[in-house]
């Protein structure tokens, strides 16, 4: 299936600029079910690409599976108007996967009603214990080069990418989505399935920090976390807390050290 389609546009000058037909790429956007064991668990709007990496990141970003081998098989079922992923579990992952969907139902839309999923959303993250050998010329390094990653942000100028670098700043995986969360799952999906350490290297966003991101980070044992827009107040406070380098407003002659180590 396509990550982009064209589509027709009229371009509408301003001042010296006149108007033309024109034809853009556009990211696609589409409905893709999660299920576990046979259960509907969420729907998440996404570009359907690289969807094997997207299950796998998404099952270990909601803290389904600890590791990519407790996945026995993902599904990948065109639907009539979406995509279904369904993931097959060992057994104790499976009943795991299974008592978070029943307790998902009386969640409303933004999962965060409630006094008890305001405690789940702010529970404590595990500690970064690994440490990363690198400097400012490497993170300089990986955003100069991180457009040439971005074919469908190139395209259509409207998808997020989430790049694994090295410590030396050298790109070595990239996946896009037209959701920062969901570049980030299928990434993270993508070094689980491909056995790369997430501890071996820093992860480059084209996106707002949100606390999301910051865990989907911190519970990936990655170290560093670099973005090129601002972060969240929650952002900052939870990567504080984990220990986590987080980088933020990242540009070609600077960046703002968020939290983290001081002599990068």
């Amino acid at each position: 299936m396509h990550a982009s389609v064209p589509l027709p546009v009229r371009q509408i000058g301003f001042g010296d600029l006149s108007d033309a037909v024109l034809v853009r790429e556009v990211p696609v956007e589409m409905p893709i079910s999660v299920e576990v064991g046979g259960i509907g668990y969420a729907v998440m709007m996404a570009t359907p690409a690289d969807l094997e990496d997207y299950a796998v990141g998404f099952a270990l970003s909601e803290g389904l599976v600890e590791r990519a081998a407790e996945i026995e098989r993902v599904d990948v079922q065109p639907l009539e108007g979406g995509i279904a992923l369904r993931l097959w579990l060992a057994p104790e992952q499976s009943r795991r996967a299974l008592d978070r969907a029943r307790r998902r139902v009386g969640e409303s839309s933004c999962g965060l009603c409630g006094l008890e999923n305001i405690e789940e959303v702010l529970r404590p993250l595990p500690r970064i214990t690994a440490r990363l050998e690198t400097d400012r010329h490497a993170v300089a390094k990986a955003l100069a080069a991180l457009a040439e990653h971005q074919p469908l942000g190139r395209a259509t100028g409207a998808a997020h990418a989430a790049a694994f670098c090295s410590a030396a700043g050298d790109i070595r995986c990239v996946r896009e989505d037209v959701g920062r969360h969901n570049a980030l799952d299928k990434l993270l999906g993508a070094l689980a399935r491909g056995g790369i350490d997430a501890a071996s290297g820093f992860i480059l966003l084209s996106a707002r920090c949100s606390y999301e991101l910051v865990e989907k980070t911190v519970r990936a044992g990655c170290p560093m976390l670099v973005t090129i827009s601002a972060p969240t107040s929650l952002a900052a406070e939870r990567a504080a807390a984990a220990g986590l380098t987080l980088l933020a407003l990242a540009r070609a002659d600077s960046a703002l050290l968020i939290s983290g180590e001081p002599d990068l």
